[in-house]
């Protein structure tokens, strides 16, 4: 079918203010937070309900036109950059919060439902939901879903998909599948909503969502704590783990690279008394915030008692709270004072210090100016590693440098058995070097699974790894 009347047929089914094309496509439909090159897809789809997704994609592969879901764009791997010969399919429109089940512990909300969105209604019924990130307020669910998100909160609650009960799921040929089951046991055959979670919407796109809640804790305490190496902060996330059994919120490590440079941005001065190798922001929950931050006191007494931990800042306000945690969020500012290479990767906790440290020692051995910042999740074995392509040769472009930065980043990593995303996903930028963390034998299985729901590849295709020829049938 020609194009233009390809999209008059779209136009016919969805309506004219659900199909959008040329300049009447927003800037933020054409490139996410990864840094790519904006490109013009297609057309634009904004659909209002699960029918008209499923409507979209029937059209779409009947004429065999590719589709690209989008939630907030707040990726950092490409992985819902639009295709020029390919649809954009945006969830912006669907984003109703629309059922908070305190009996159930449960909320139900369509996949274009801000993060920030479920937080709040989940807090106004005095649940919390588990997961948190900083683009809290851009970034939609049915992505923290598509991408399997992590954060801050994955230490208590674990990753996206472990906040998950059931899913409404539209397959490339425009099947729905209603998944959106309320029991916790269901043992009824293959539990198909996990096919979903982390698939990056290669296998089908998810329009809706049954999520596990938690009674929201009263009282929360902050600390920033400073540390002589990574096995006394491992020493410390267990200690803090027995004493507040389920309650440690977060443990986000942070090397004196980064921690220096945070406070710097932020124009703010160290709570701590004098400068060490790394910093670490713990995050306690539980019912009265005088006797939490009291425990949480006495733990990191009895650290110092030990060596384990060389000082300490317990908040005793929610101002000071969150006068800490905009050091570890200045993660935000890096596109404004860096041109950042970023890398999110996972590896055994008793690893990552080692490693930190070959890579500064590799990078610092190639490029002599090189400056790289470390920050990470310690309590899930996540290592976000940051550099900047202006420190290194002058003449290399931002490319260039992003691939010879890569690397050997990917290269050290590859000895160590390690992730090459721990919670951002493949998209575009990890792809080539996917091979590195799965096996032929595992890549092949993935392949497989693509194949069997979306045989002829329509479904953000180039994204997560290649497909051959040979992989894929017939056009339909």
């Amino acid at each position: 079918m020609e194009k233009q009347n390809f999209i008059n047929t779209l136009v016919a089914a969805l309506g004219a203010d659900a199909v959008c094309c040329g300049d009447a496509i927003d800037a933020r439909y054409r490139a996410d937070w990864s840094g790519a090159a904006p490109v013009e897809p297609m057309a634009l789809l904004l659909p209002s309900s699960t029918e008209q997704v499923a409507t979209a994609l029937r059209i779409c592969h009947a004429q065999g036109v590719a589709v690209v879901p989008q939630g907030g764009m707040t990726g950092l791997a490409g992985g819902a950059m639009p295709l020029g010969d390919a649809v954009a399919l945006s969830l912006d429109r669907m984003n109703a919060i629309e059922q908070v089940d305190t009996a159930a512990a449960t909320i139900t909300v369509q996949a274009g439902a801000t993060l920030q969105a479920v937080q709040e209604a989940a807090l106004a019924a005095g649940m919390c939901f588990g997961l948190d990130l900083g683009a809290r307020g851009s970034c939609q669910i049915g992505g923290n879903l598509a991408t399997n998100a992590g954060g801050n909160g994955v230490v208590q609650y674990g990753m996206a998909r472990e906040q998950v009960l059931g899913l409404e799921v539209v397959l490339a040929d425009g099947t729905v599948l209603p998944m959106l089951r309320p029991m916790l046991k269901n043992n009824t055959g293959y539990d198909l909503k996990h096919w979903f979670i982390g698939s990056e919407g290669t296998l089908g796109i998810i329009t809706r969502a049954l999520l596990v809640l938690r009674p929201a804790p009263r009282a929360r305490v902050s600390a920033l704590v400073a540390l002589p190496d990574c096995a006394s902060a491992i020493a410390l996330l267990r200690q803090l783990q027995a004493r507040f059994p389920g309650a440690l919120a977060a443990f986000e490590l942070m090397w004196d690279d980064f921690f220096s440079t945070a406070l710097r941005w932020n124009q703010m001065t160290s709570p701590l008394s004098q400068t060490y190798p790394l910093q670490v922001l713990a995050e306690v929950t539980g019912h009265v915030e005088a006797d939490l931050a009291t425990a949480l006191q006495t733990v990191l007494e009895e650290a110092m008692e030990t060596g384990t931990v060389l000082d300490a800042v317990v908040a005793q306000s929610l101002a000071q709270s969150q006068a800490l945690w905009r050091i570890r969020e200045a993660t935000a500012e890096f596109p404004t004072h860096l041109a950042p290479i970023n890398f999110d990767i996972s590896l055994p906790l008793d690893q990552i210090e080692a490693f930190a440290e070959d890579c500064i020692q590799a990078l610092t051995a190639r490029w002599p100016t090189q400056r790289s910042l470390r920050f990470g999740h310690l309590g899930d074995g996540n290592l976000h590693l940051t550099t900047d392509a202006r420190s290194l040769d002058a003449g290399m472009s931002q490319a260039e440098a992003t691939h010879a930065v890569e690397a050997i980043v990917y290269g050290l990593l590859a000895r160590r058995g390690g992730s090459v995303s721990a919670e951002h996903g493949i998209g575009l930028h990890k792809k080539p070097y996917l091979g590195v963390s799965r096996t032929p034998a595992e890549l092949a299985a993935m392949r497989a699974i693509k194949q069997a729901l979306d045989p002829f590849n329509l479904l953000n295709p180039g994204k997560v790894f290649d497909l051959h020829p040979t992989d894929l049938k017939a056009t339909p």
